[in-house]
């Protein structure tokens, strides 16, 4: 099993003020296969790493995203493993790492993946460190970012692929989450027709032909059968416009203090592993149902999600603080970015 990495038992103590024996707390976690799943078998090891620590926890797997969150709000759970999508609400600041274009990197012309990794690599590094600074942006009144981790890059889903370009998507038929007004304000501003649904409803959208158009990881094509929805015709254009992440949210006076430090840690020492698990669901994918954008429409659409960006942070449906972190970051790992140059998404 994984275990807490970096950390003695005689740390965990020193950490941790070890509460006397109590009911165990109850975290809600959603995963498409429910208790066979791969983010409910992290969640296993994250209660077996925080048992070593004196915290029992007890794990209640939802396949309905929706059903997971109404448990944590109405107090059923004491923490919530759910994507950023779910958990804005409860930390604008961390979920801004699933914000349009946020950790994409392209370098003349081509979108680099190893780079666009290595930003949310860094920027989990960054929320999981011990500095009281980062764990105060990690608390939001009652509840508390307790880790991230990815998920997948967000590729377009085509039902054709004519649809080759942003031109071509106008008065096309988008997914548009309906808990995630950012989406839908995207798709408007592209003249696209958003169509509301959920993390656990959108592919029988896509897979019935209702629509033209969904974003997705990798990690979805083969329990959601989204070949059906791509058809013959259809096409995976390879340009992320998000990295999805999941992140566990925790009523902090339920746990120990200083256990929110320790799990973002476990959370962040399982970085390696879902990228495995990432690659292998890329590799999944024909290679004839991947599209590639031209070079010079890399850049235009990276521009574009970066000038969404800072409108929708403008209109407050993305955090600011969240952005500049996010910022500081890209340019450290790709400093010739003319958007290094600049203020934007600085202030």
């Amino acid at each position: 099993m994984i275990l807490l990495r970096a950390l003695s038992v005689a740390t965990c103590a020193v950490a941790l003020t070890v509460m006397p024996a109590q009911a165990a707390q109850k975290i809600c976690v959603f995963d498409f296969l429910g208790t066979s799943g791969d983010a409910y078998n992290l969640a296993r090891d994250h209660a077996l790493a925080m048992q070593r620590l004196g915290v029992q926890l007890e794990l209640k797997g939802y396949v309905d995203e929706g059903q997971a969150l109404q448990a944590y709000q109405s107090g059923q759970c004491d923490g919530l493993l759910a994507t950023g999508f779910r958990t804005r609400q409860f930390n604008a600041v961390a979920a801004s790492t699933d914000s349009l274009g946020a950790t994409t990197i392209v370098r003349k012309g081509n979108v680099d993946m190893a780079g666009t990794y290595d930003v949310l690599r860094k920027l989990i590094n960054t929320y999981a460190s011990p500095s009281p600074q980062v764990a105060k942006l990690m608390v939001q009144g009652e509840h508390e970012v307790a880790g991230q981790v990815p998920a997948g890059a967000a590729y377009p889903f085509l039902v054709d692929r004519r649809i080759n370009s942003v031109e071509a998507l106008s008065g096309k038929r988008i997914i548009a989450l309906s808990y995630d007004p950012a989406q839908a304000a995207m798709i408007q501003r592209i003249k696209g027709i958003p169509v509301p649904a959920t993390i656990s409803d959108f592919h029988l959208k896509f897979n019935a032909g209702q629509v033209d158009m969904l974003a997705a990881p990798t990690l979805a094509y083969l329990p959601l059968e989204l070949h059906k929805g791509l058809g013959s015709k259809g096409a995976i254009t390879r340009f992320p416009l998000l990295i999805v992440t999941y992140q566990m949210i925790i009523r902090h006076a339920k746990f120990p203090p200083g256990f929110g430090q320790e799990s973002r840690a476990f959370w962040s020492a399982q970085f390696d592993r879902t990228m495995q698990l990432i690659r292998r669901a890329d590799a999944s994918i024909p290679p004839h149902v991947w599209m590639d954008l031209d070079p010079q429409d890399n850049v235009r659409y990276t521009q574009l999600l970066r000038d969404a960006r800072i409108q929708l942070a403008q209109q407050g449906l993305y955090d600011k603080r969240g952005l500049k972190v996010l910022k500081r970051i890209r340019c450290h790992v790709n400093p010739g970015d003319s958007e290094c140059e600049t203020k934007l998404e600085e202030e």
